[in-house]
C-alpha cells in the first residue's frame, strides 16, 4: 500500500476531483462552487442534478465526448466542468465541440420554437495557454458570443470559461473573496496540513473531510493511489520532456550562436581589411609625397602640413633617404 504523505487529496488528480466534485453525497461542493463561479449571472442555483457524462455524436462514426461532470440547474441550464491537467493541441476547440452536445440535447420532437437554455462550459487548467503568457495576473477568462465593434455580448446562453490555475498565486492574506477562497484550497489542498483560520467555514470543513486520505477506505485509497501515480508519471514526462527541450534549444542556440559569429566575423574581418588597406595605402601614398618634399628641399613642418605626417615620421625619412 503506498504510503501517503499528504493529508488530503490533489484535487487535480482524475480520482480526487471526482471525489470532491463527482459525488452524490458531495453535490454541496459543486453547487458551493458553481455559485462561486457564477453569482454575479446566475444568481443563487438552488439545485442540480448530475447527468450521464458519456455523449455520442448523432451517426455511427461521429466522436464521442466524455465529460469530466455534466450536469443541470432547476432552471435546465446545462453545466460541463472540465479538469485538464497538461496542454493539448486544440483545447479550446474540443471545449466548443463539447458545448454542441448540452445544445442538441434540447431538441424537441415536434413543433418547437427553438428556445434554448443556457450552456456553461468551465475549464479548471493546471497549465496557461501559450497566448496568455504575457497576462501573468489574468487567471479567469469568460467567453460569449460578442460583436467585435460594439464589444457587447450579442448572445449570452453560450459560456465558456476558463480558469488558468498556476497563475493563482495569492497567499492566505490576500484572499479576498469566497472564490478566492475555492481557488486557493483547490491550488494548494495537497500541501495543507492544518486548516487555516480564514478557511474555516462549513463548506470548506466539509470539502477538508471529504479529502482526507484517512478517512478513505482501503478501496478508495488504491483507486486514489493510482490516480496519483498516473498524474505523477505524467508531470514528470512533461517535465522530462520539457527539459529535454530546453537543453536541446541550448545546444542549437549554441550553434546558431557560432554559425552567427563566424559569419559576422568573416564579414567584418572583411571590412576590417578594407579599411585598414585603404588607410596603409593613404599613408603610403603621403610617406611618397613627403619623400619628393624632401628631395626638393621643403622644411618638416610644411611636409606635417601637407601630407600629415608626424615630425618622428619625416626624420625617419630623412634618415634613410641617401
Amino acid at each position: 500500500m503506498y504510503h501517503f504523505l499528504d493529508k488530503y487529496i490533489n484535487p487535480f488528480t482524475d480520482y480526487g476531483f471526482k471525489k470532491l466534485f463527482g459525488e452524490e453525497p458531495n453535490k454541496d461542493l459543486l453547487l458551493d462552487f458553481l455559485n462561486e463561479l457564477l453569482r454575479e449571472e446566475q444568481g443563487t442555483i438552488t439545485s442540480l442534478t448530475y447527468i450521464k457524462n458519456e455523449h455520442l455524436g448523432t451517426g455511427e462514426l461521429d466522436r464521442k465526448a466524455i465529460f469530466d461532470l455534466y450536469c443541470e440547474n432547476e432552471r435546465g441550464e446545462k453545466f460541463i466542468v472540465e479538469l485538464q491537467k497538461t496542454k493539448q493541441n486544440f483545447f479550446k476547440d474540443r471545449t466548443v465541440y463539447y458545448a454542441t452536445f448540452p445544445i442538441r440535447d434540447q431538441v424537441q420532437r415536434g413543433p418547437w420554437d427553438y428556445e434554448l437554455k443556457a450552456v456553461y462550459a468551465i475549464a479548471i487548467l493546471d497549465f496557461i495557454f501559450e497566448e496568455d503568457q504575457d497576462e501573468p495576473q489574468k487567471y479567469r477568462y469568460d467567453v460569449k458570443l460578442t460583436d467585435i465593434d460594439t464589444c457587447k455580448v450579442f448572445y449570452d446562453k453560450l459560456t465558456f470559461i476558463y480558469l488558468e490555475m498556476p497563475k493563482f498565486n495569492k497567499t492566505l492574506d490576500e484572499l479576498e473573496t469566497r472564490f478566492d477562497k475555492w481557488l486557493y484550497i483547490l491550488r494548494n489542498l495537497d500541501r495543507i496540513e492544518t486548516i487555516p483560520e480564514i478557511l474555516q467555514e462549513a463548506i470548506f470543513e466539509r470539502l477538508f473531510e471529504v479529502a482526507e486520505i484517512a478517512r478513505f477506505t482501503p478501496q478508495q485509497v488504491k483507486f486514489y493511489e493510482d490516480s496519483l501515480k498516473y498524474y505523477r508519471d505524467m508531470q514528470n514526462s512533461l517535465d522530462t520532456a520539457r527539459q529535454e527541450g530546453v537543453e536541446e534549444g541550448i545546444q542549437q542556440g549554441l550553434q546558431q550562436g557560432i554559425q552567427q559569429g563566424i559569419q559576422q566575423g568573416i564579414q567584418q574581418g572583411l571590412q576590417q581589411g578594407i579599411q585598414q588597406g585603404i588607410q596603409q595605402g593613404v599613408k603610403q601614398g603621403m610617406r611618397q609625397v613627403a619623400i619628393q618634399g624632401i628631395q626638393r628641399g621643403l622644411s618638416d613642418e610644411v611636409l606635417v602640413e601637407l601630407t600629415g605626417l608626424t615630425l618622428a615620421e619625416i626624420s625617419e625619412l630623412r634618415a634613410e633617404l641617401p
